[in-house]
């Protein structure tokens, strides 16, 4: 089968469309005829390498997947040949207490397709049964493989993490990112009034038309500053925070007394700092959160396929040129998800 492989961590053009062997599954695992394939900055960073993670080489990324089923395993009953399937990108044990309990996100063998396993920038990707959810009929592939890993992430983020209320005020951060333009949705969605944050007035008014109701330019504006101008000085309820130390001061001075802040990832680096006097003085919340359960998947894609929450599909590469889409999501030009189609 054709798939995009990486040898050596290093720039896009590390990335190489090559031959490699198809897939063979076990029992209880299917092999998946990818159609698409969505990146996430996930496939960067795996690309990249990161500190103290020994990625298996060679390698192939790819999280966000959505294609048919080609072949099942002797002990698989619930997914036929030919089904249309959307996979749940985080792979675990499934039998940890975690696990059992329906928190396979704290799974301590949690992974990703695409980081420490091979994942769907390929023609064909093996996934265990479980991974295999509804696929949302109204949605091309393309727009089905942008709902998985940032849906799940920010709905995990905005109401298992942040109890996101009614009526309450949410900043969001990077409202140009996958996960950013699927937080705005899901915070409408709770009657929420959204702040969104983004570096042109481009992407601000592409932030509205899906529901933000005001948005910052963090390039030629301070961020605590509007924050305080549209909420008559007290602050946000919830921040949505995944940049990092670029954003995170403006994020902790941006914050209600008892406001919470989640955070999911660190784009722009890792070492933050907090004024403990002001954290204790103002009773905040500082909530880390990573990715999501299948069950909250589940729900989004009910949601997805009902039309209330909706991907958006910013630019389609081919797989063979998933060097050029690599790249073209460095740059940061992108509002939304930017895919592969196989």
């Amino acid at each position: 089968m054709k798939a995009i492989v990486f040898e050596r961590h290093g720039p896009p053009d590390a990335l190489k469309y090559i031959e490699v062997p198809q897939p063979a599954i076990k029992p209880n695992e299917v092999l998946v005829r990818v159609k698409a394939c969505a990146l996430n900055h996930l496939d960067i960073w795996v690309r990249l390498g990161l500190p103290g993670v020994p990625i298996p080489l060679p390698h192939i990324p790819g999280s966000d997947v959505a294609g048919e089923i080609a072949q099942v395993g002797s002990e698989v009953t619930s997914v036929r040949v030919g089904q249309k399937v959307v996979l749940a990108p985080g792979v675990t044990c499934g039998k940890c207490p975690a696990c059992v309990s329906g928190l396979d996100n704290r799974c301590r063998h949690f992974t990703n397709l695409g980081y420490m396993i091979d994942g769907g920038c390929a023609e064909f990707v093996r996934v265990p049964e479980v991974n295999c959810l509804p696929y949302p009929e109204n949605l091309s592939f393309e727009e089905a493989a942008a709902v998985p890993l940032v849906f799940q992430t920010a709905w995990h983020m905005l109401v298992g993490r942040a109890q996101l209320q009614p009526g309450e005020d949410v900043l969001i951060l990077g409202a140009s990112s996958g996960v950013g333009s699927a937080a705005i949705q899901i915070a409408k969605f709770f009657g929420a009034r959204v702040i969104a944050t983004a570096g042109t007035d481009e992407k601000l008014q592409k932030a509205k038309r899906l529901g933000a109701d005001h948005g910052i330019n963090h390039k030629s504006q301070k961020i605590r500053e509007e924050v305080r101008r549209i909420t008559n000085k007290r602050g946000v309820d919830v921040v949505f925070e995944h940049v990092g130390t670029a954003t995170w001061d403006e994020s902790i001075a941006s914050l209600a007394p008892s406001g919470r802040l989640v955070t999911c990832g660190a784009t722009t680096g890792f070492d933050a700092r907090i004024d403990l006097r002001f954290l204790f003085s103002r009773q905040l919340s500082l909530l880390g959160s990573y990715m999501g359960t299948k069950s909250e998947l589940h729900t989004v894609l009910k949601l997805v396929a009902a039309g209330r929450l909706k991907p958006i599909v910013d630019r389609v590469f081919p797989l063979a040129q998933a060097a050029a889409a690599h790249a073209y999501l460095e740059s940061s030009s992108q509002f939304g998800k930017v895919v592969l189609r196989v």
